[in-house]
């Protein structure tokens, strides 16, 4: 029998507990000691630095086989699953993320306007850290060292990223999946960005659980892992074994101080938004409502109850295939800073020896990846908007793995079949159709005349399928199309910058295993489907023009 756990709602604030007086406080942290054991699996280091979270992600937890008696009594129930206890256990999480912050740029402008010396310690911060580094850059070019130092170089921006806080962590987790633009020194050295960044001391990670749960260590937990399993931007990773269950889980705590850091830098950032669109003008897309849409995300991503909502959404809409898992969420063990869902062995998708040693392609884990990010993009419209290898596990049955799931974003319906029928129209060189399309995907304003438009799309795609259209990479698509875009008034939508990510990164998790790999060939028998079976009209309309040319049969696809 299904069944679910219950925790009582945690006590408001006027009633929780007092501090220990001391002999009791020290009883607790020798309880807490007990708790904690843990013994690591061994798995291999990589280049000599043991690193959480990098290898396989198991720990063996060694788990006390008799409760002390102060704790044997936790007053947690094992109860039947029914929708409405899960409805009830979601809305006590929500009520302990009431206070939750969200993005405003009004709130952090007067906030950081008062603070003047405060912005401008730390942009010298910032461009002394990054200048310097472009200037060793620049030395090892002019003296011919550039190859003989990458790794050494590749070192330094890793740390260099990891000191200057969560929001360069971020722009570095995107560049470690990208091969096609970082050597492959770059690649091993910051994928230590994914999960293998600095802790935080396990005694304000416990802190902040028993404060945002209500309850002691001890009442919650049979064991918890001794250290963190990982450590990524925004929070650290136990795993632990529920007390009233037995169930392992994983449970993400968040950083302290981490909205003060982000907020001042997506405050400098959106000073630097506002002067490229005033001042650089073969960029016209509207780059401060890019950075808004990116910090409205890095903040939805600080509400553990939200990224809790999207996982389940997320299980509910694309979980159906049985090569896609995904981690339920317990919600009783759940507030703003605190994520408990079931615990997920795996290995993370860029490691192909590990993968391929328990008997898996990673090629064929990839493709899965390729196939349900077009089901998410396309279909229902919620997607995934930062797969990179640390939130992407292959598990040991070959199926897989999604772990994080708060950085999401929406395609807009009427987009979804536009993007579908703008790559039919590419198939088939209908440049006028592509130019139109642009309305569609909300691009150009109806107001905007198209015409200009199609000649300079013509002249790329007409040179880049010069063979077929299943030799394309990406990227090159993304680029051509990018120069077109700063040559017109184009205005890109904030969703369709979360698009390109998050099929770059797809497409960079493929290249590791497969230079050749192509995502748009991966992507044919998605596009075929859906073409031969949506009733939307829009889409019955781009099978006929996909099939018929001046009214003759046409097929170029190869």
């Amino acid at each position: 029998m299904a069944v679910t756990l219950s925790l009582p709602s945690p006590p408001s604030p006027a009633r929780r507990r007092r501090p220990l007086p001391g002999p009791q406080r020290a009883s607790r942290q020798r309880l807490r000691s007990a708790l904690i054991e843990a013994r690591p699996v061994s798995v291999a280091k990589t280049k000599g630095r043991g690193s959480a979270g990098r290898g396989q992600y198991a720990m063996e937890l060694t788990v006390e086989t008799q409760a002390p008696a102060a704790a044997a009594t936790a007053p947690l129930s094992i109860i039947p699953t029914d929708r409405a206890d899960d409805m009830q256990a979601e809305v006590r999480a929500l009520a302990r993320a009431a206070n939750a912050t969200v993005y405003s740029p009004q709130l952090l402008a007067a906030k950081y306007a008062s603070q003047p010396l405060k912005v401008l310690l730390r942009m010298m911060e910032i461009v002394t850290a990054l200048g310097t580094f472009a200037l060793k850059l620049a030395v090892d070019q002019r003296r011919g060292q550039l190859d003989q130092r990458k790794r050494q170089r590749a070192v330094e921006l890793t740390k260099t990223l990891t000191r200057l806080g969560p929001t360069f962590v971020k722009i570095g987790q995107g560049l470690s999946t990208r091969p096609d633009i970082c050597p492959p020194e770059y690649l091993e050295e910051l994928a230590e960005l994914q999960d293998a960044l600095p802790t935080f001391p396990n005694e304000e990670a416990f802190g902040c659980i028993e404060r945002e749960l209500g309850m002691p260590l001890d009442s919650l937990y049979s064991a918890i892992s001794a250290e963190p399993i990982a450590a990524a931007s925004l929070g650290q990773v136990y795993k632990a074994q529920l007390k009233c269950s037995g169930r392992v889980v994983a449970i993400k705590v968040q950083r302290p101080g981490i909205e003060e850091a982000i907020g001042l830098d997506f405050y400098l950032l959106r000073g630097l938004g506002f002067l490229i669109n005033k001042h650089v003008d073969f960029i016209s897309t509207n780059v401060v409502a890019l950075i808004d849409e990116f910090a409205k995300r890095v903040y939805q991503e600080l509400n553990y109850v939200q990224e809790g909502q999207n996982a389940r959404r997320f299980k509910k809409l694309y979980a159906d295939k049985k090569e896609v898992l995904v981690p339920d969420i317990y919600w009783d063990y759940t507030s703003a800073k605190v994520l408990t869902m079931d615990w997920v062995n795996g290995v993370k998708l860029n490691e192909q020896e590990a993968i391929e040693k328990q008997g898996l392609k990673m090629l064929d884990l990839v493709n899965v990846g390729v196939q349900c990010s077009l089901r998410q993009l396309l279909e229902y419209g919620f997607f995934h908007a930062d797969p990179h290898p640390g939130n992407l596990l292959a598990t040991p049955e070959g199926k897989l793995a999604f772990i994080d799931f708060g950085m999401m974003s929406e395609t807009p319906e009427e987009a979804r079949s536009a993007i579908i029928g703008h790559v039919v129209h590419m198939v088939n060189r209908d440049y006028d159709a592509m130019a139109r399309d642009y309305y569609a995907l909300n691009f150009l304003t109806c107001d905007v005349d198209v015409s200009p438009i199609v000649p300079a799309l013509r002249n790329f795609f007409d040179d880049a399928l010069n063979s077929t259209v299943s030799e394309l990479n990406f990227k090159t698509i993304v680029d051509g199309l990018g120069n077109v875009l700063y040559q017109y008034p184009f205005n890109v939508p904030a969703y369709y910058a979360l698009i390109l990510r998050s099929l770059t990164v797809l497409e960079g998790l493929a290249l590791y295993a497969d230079p050749n790999f192509k995502v748009l060939a991966a992507s044919y028998p998605y596009f075929a489907k859906r073409l031969l079976t949506d009733p939307n009209p829009y889409l019955r309309d781009a099978l006929v023009d996909l099939l018929f040319k001046d009214g003759r049969f046409s097929m170029q696809v190869e």
